[in-house]
């Protein structure tokens, strides 16, 4: 399959969707930051000074998933019906891996609203832990499953 988002002069446009049908679509992306172990126990005892790091995290990543189109000029406006992030402490690799999964009923995927939501996410983490560790990494951001659509499922277990 070639590039759906050039014509034939080599010049970018959004791709006509009018005919597709209306399916049921699902995108999950994750990613991870890597902070320091000040920072990974202030996120999990609360203690972070601008406040509630995952919840804002969260917040943000939903609001990320929904502006899509306005950062991504061949996005389409999709009318999302789900949006959740979701976080998971990993003390190990003084971590924090963060999920994505978006729904919509609509004529293209949600793909991209799911990558930018964790994304927004996991920015978010570190705009609000900055001040404590400037060496965090954010990393490890793809997608994970998505359903729905002319391709169907697909499922990347990395």
């Amino acid at each position: 399959m070639g590039f759906t988002h050039f014509d034939a002069n080599g010049k970018a446009f959004m791709v006509d969707v009018t005919e597709k049908k209306e399916t049921a679509r699902t995108a999950v992306a994750v990613g991870t930051i890597k902070v320091n172990q000040e920072v990974y126990e202030a996120i999990q005892n609360g203690t972070v000074g601008k406040g509630d790091v995952l919840g804002v995290a969260a917040t943000a990543g939903i609001m990320g998933a929904k502006k899509t189109s306005d950062l991504i000029p061949m996005c389409h406006i999709l009318p999302i019906t789900n949006c959740r992030i979701q976080f998971e402490m990993d003390p190990k690799e003084s971590a924090i891996h963060c999920s994505c999964t978006v729904k919509v009923t609509g004529k293209t995927g949600v793909e991209m609203e799911a990558l930018t939501g964790v994304t927004t996410a996991l920015l978010t983490v570190y705009d609000m832990c900055k001040a404590m560790d400037k060496s965090m990494e954010i990393g490890e951001i793809y997608l994970k499953k998505k359903t729905g659509g002319k391709s169907g499922d697909i499922f990347n277990d990395k």
